[in-house]
C-alpha cells in the first residue's frame, strides 16, 4: 500500500471533520493536471488548471465527497484531425472509508473501495476516472464534419465539391483501351468513309 503525500495537489485533509456524522466543509481550489488524464486523441493537457469544487461531508463510514471539476481540453478530431479545443465539467462522487473500518472488515471487503490513509484522501484516481468517462470515444470538430478523402487525404470540410473520377473495375479495363486503341479509331474512319 502506498502513503499519501498530504502536499501532493490532490490529497485531501479530512480531520477537520473530526470523524462526526453530518460535519462538512466545502473546498474550492485549482491544481495542475496530472500527465495522461484523457484519452489518446483528446485530454486534458498536463500542467493546465482544473478547478475543484468540492464538499466533503462526514458519516458513518467514512468520508463522502461530491463536486465537480473543471478542465481545458486539447486534441484531435477523429474524422478530419483538425485540432480541439474545449472544456469539459465533470461530477465527482465517491466514499472514502475510514481505513480503521476497512481494516475491520478483512480481506473480504471489495478492492474497488475507495479508502482514507491517515485521514488523507486521493482526488487523483476519482478524477481520472471520472474525465475518461465523461470523454467521447471519438471526438468530433463539428457533429457533421465529413472527415477526409480516402483517395488523396483531402479535408472535405474545405473541399465539399471533391470528387474523383470513378475508378475503372480492372476486369473491365482492357476493353478500354480496345476501344480507344489506334485500331477502334480506324475501323471508326472506314465505317464513316
Amino acid at each position: 500500500m502506498r502513503t499519501l503525500d498530504p502536499r501532493a495537489p490532490f490529497v485531501l485533509d479530512t480531520r477537520e471533520l473530526g470523524r462526526r456524522p453530518g460535519t462538512q466543509r466545502t473546498k474550492s481550489t485549482s491544481v495542475a493536471a496530472p500527465a495522461g488524464l484523457g484519452i489518446d486523441v483528446l485530454g486534458v493537457p498536463e500542467g493546465s488548471t482544473v478547478q475543484l469544487d468540492l464538499r466533503l461531508e462526514a458519516v458513518m463510514e467514512g468520508v463522502l465527497v461530491t463536486g465537480t471539476a473543471t478542465a481545458d481540453l486539447e486534441g484531435q478530431c477523429s474524422r478530419c484531425l483538425e485540432p480541439i479545443e474545449d472544456s469539459i465539467t465533470v461530477d465527482l462522487q465517491e466514499l472514502f472509508v475510514y481505513d480503521d473500518r476497512a481494516a475491520s472488515h478483512g480481506d473480504d471487503e471489495d478492492d474497488d473501495v475507495s479508502r482514507l490513509e491517515d485521514d488523507l484522501l486521493d482526488l487523483e484516481p476519482l478524477l481520472r476516472d471520472a474525465v475518461v468517462l465523461a470523454l467521447p470515444y471519438q471526438p468530433l470538430c463539428r457533429d457533421d464534419c465529413p472527415g477526409l478523402c480516402v483517395e488523396c487525404g483531402a479535408r472535405l470540410a474545405d473541399d465539399p465539391d471533391h470528387r474523383h473520377e470513378d475508378p475503372i473495375d480492372p476486369r473491365w479495363a482492357a476493353l478500354g483501351e480496345v476501344a480507344v486503341g489506334p485500331d477502334a479509331q480506324d475501323a471508326t474512319a472506314d465505317r464513316q468513309d
